[in-house]
């Protein structure tokens, strides 16, 4: 789009799409957040909407670093998968095109002491 401006033509900044979750995709995920919750495991979350991907952060404690994040990416949509499931330390537990099977490996995630 092209707008003039004082006898000039300028084109018009583009808009800046945010990537966020939709209504079927936080559904799946509280899901599971809400079973781990009762089961005292996570007890807070924060959700981001970023320019290239969407993240659910969970945490064992708001003053900590997340557990785990769950990451939307579409650019990786055709490749291995839009949705992933990342630890604290940054490896990711899995990774695919159905978030509903992504979120399995969060099922099995046991928190234990480390002495």
């Amino acid at each position: 789009m092209t707008i003039v401006a004082n006898g000039y033509l300028v084109s018009a900044p583009k808009a800046t799409l945010e990537v966020s979750w939709n209504r079927r995709e936080l559904g799946a995920i509280l899901n599971v957040y809400g079973r781990k919750v009762a089961a005292a495991e996570w007890r807070d979350y924060a959700i981001d909407a970023l320019k290239d991907r969407a993240v659910f952060s969970i945490f064992r404690r708001a003053s900590e670093v997340p557990l785990f994040r769950i990451e939307k990416q579409p650019k990786l949509s055709r490749k291995q998968g839009a949705y992933q499931v990342v630890a604290a330390t940054g490896v990711i537990l899995k990774r695919g095109h159905d978030l509903v099977q992504v979120l399995k490996v969060l099922e099995k995630q046991k928190l234990r002491l480390v002495d």
